[in-house]
C-alpha cells in the first residue's frame, strides 16, 4: 500500500500539533482524517481474509474478484473520490 492523501494530512497536521496545539478545526480534521484511515484499514483487513479464505478453499474466481477489490482499495480511500471515482 503506497502513502494515500489522507496519511499526508495526517502527517501534516501531526507536524503542526508538535510545534503548537491544534485549531478547533484542525482537530476535527484530525479526528476525521483518525476514522476514515481506521475505516480503510478495516476494509483492507477484511478483504485480505477473505481472499486468504478463498484462496484456502480453491476459489479462484472469489479469489480474482477479491483481489480486484484489494487493488481498488489500495488507491485512495473512498473519502477523498469524487463521484466518477477520480480524486
Amino acid at each position: 500500500m503506497g502513502l494515500l492523501p489522507i496519511h499526508e494530512h495526517l502527517a501534516e497536521l501531526w507536524t503542526i500539533r508538535e510545534r503548537r496545539a491544534l485549531t478547533d478545526e484542525e482537530q476535527a480534521d484530525f479526528e476525521h482524517c483518525l476514522a476514515v484511515n481506521a475505516s480503510h484499514c478495516r476494509r483492507l483487513a477484511n478483504l485480505y481474509n477473505m481472499s486468504l479464505l478463498a484462496s484456502m478453499t480453491d476459489d479462484t474466481e472469489w479469489h480474482h474478484e477479491i483481489c480486484g477489490k484489494i487493488e481498488k482499495l489500495d488507491g485512495t480511500p473512498p473519502a477523498f473520490r469524487g463521484k466518477n471515482g477520480q480524486i
